[in-house]
């Protein structure tokens, strides 16, 4: 399922002034997000295993280097191309 389609499907919740507080979501829709989570934690939690510290620590220093030199991303675009 999409990111956009579970957009379709959630509804929200908003306080007197119209502002959104929560979120509805459909039971199986709900039950899918956490299957999807489990199974990415689990291949996260094999590739760590299967990464060298060595690299994990490179990759680390990457990561930093690359924030202090200000190459950063907003969240929404890091969202982009990733369907649950």
């Amino acid at each position: 399922m999409t990111s956009g389609k579970i957009r379709e499907l959630v509804q929200y919740v908003t306080n007197a002034q119209g502002e959104p507080t929560g979120v509805l979501v459909p039971l199986d829709v709900w039950e899918d997000l956490l299957k999807s989570w489990q199974a990415f934690a689990d291949e996260l939690g094999q590739a760590d295993e299967a990464e060298p510290k060595a690299q994990i620590l490179a990759d680390l220093k990457d990561a930093l280097r690359q924030v202090k030199s200000g190459q950063t991303f907003p969240i929404a675009e890091l969202w982009d191309g990733i369907d649950v």
